[in-house]
């Protein structure tokens, strides 16, 4: 269970174990990209979500602490969701991934301000003080910074044409 709530011992670097998390979902996503596309990606996330949910559970099982920051497999899936307007675009266009490099950028730092502002949806779900609200915050936050990219795409696009 320890190495996928912490993604493979990720959430043991210090400091911001949450970023450093995040990080590594980076080109993780991309090789899964790469690997399948959009819909590999997808997939994954929500097998993600399941196995992050499990092992969060029993990591946490017994102790007063229900988010631990050294599990940071919620970090992942919700990064991997913030990049799903990357991924699908790319897919849709026939573009290499790479090529998108603003869209990383805007997933990753509004995942991060979600994640660590936890406005409205994402507060609620953070506040549960289960293994439940561990997972969702970041599948809401995701989603919120996933939304945040695809505004920003559509703006850049209508301003360059």
């Amino acid at each position: 269970m320890k190495i996928v709530g912490t993604f493979f011992y990720v959430g043991y670097l210090r400091p911001a174990p949450g970023t450093w998390g995040s990080l590594a979902a980076l080109p993780v996503a991309w090789a899964i990209h790469i690997a399948g596309g959009f819909w590999l990606l997808a997939l994954l996330t929500v097998l993600g979500y399941g196995a992050g949910l499990i092992a969060t559970r029993a990591m946490t099982a017994g102790s007063d602490d229900h988010d631990p920051s050294h599990i940071v497999i919620d970090e992942v899936v919700g990064q991997w969701i913030a990049l799903f307007p990357v991924s699908y675009g790319a897919q849709r266009v026939g573009v290499d991934i790479t090529a998108l490099w603003p869209g990383w950028i805007a997933a990753f730092a509004l995942f991060r301000l979600f994640d660590i502002w936890k406005p409205w949806l994402v507060g609620q779900a953070d506040r549960r003080g289960d293994a439940t609200g561990v997972m969702l915050d970041d599948v809401i936050a995701g989603a919120f910074a996933a939304a945040g990219v695809f505004v920003l795409a559509a703006l850049f696009h209508l301003v360059l044409m």
